[in-house]
């Protein structure tokens, strides 16, 4: 049983700080993995895993089931499907004319 990172981690280094088994280890610039053969969940040692408890971004931390620790609004309390439409926006910004 391990946790994994997913492709939604901002790779702000939050939870290589805090894995008392250096069970995460950056791959390439600003990416992380998480070593199964090393990650024990916190277990015993923690009443949550903390990468989880730690990471600032809803997403980005997979439990063994690959169902996200943090699901979408958990943390940011903006329902799914206001950012399921939010997400077609390319830019809320206005072009600046000279």
């Amino acid at each position: 049983m391990s946790f994994c990172i997913a492709q939604a981690c901002i790779g702000c280094w939050a939870c290589f700080e805090v894995c008392p088994n250096q069970a995460i280890i950056e791959v390439t610039h600003g990416r992380f993995m998480i070593v199964a053969a090393l990650c024990r969940e916190c277990q015993d040692d923690f009443p949550q895993a903390q990468c989880s408890a730690i990471c600032p971004v809803e997403e980005a931390i997979l439990d063994d089931r690959g169902m996200p620790v943090h699901p979408v609004g958990s943390l940011t309390g903006v329902p799914p499907a206001i950012r399921a439409a939010a997400q077609g926006i390319s830019s809320l910004c206005i072009p600046e004319f000279l």
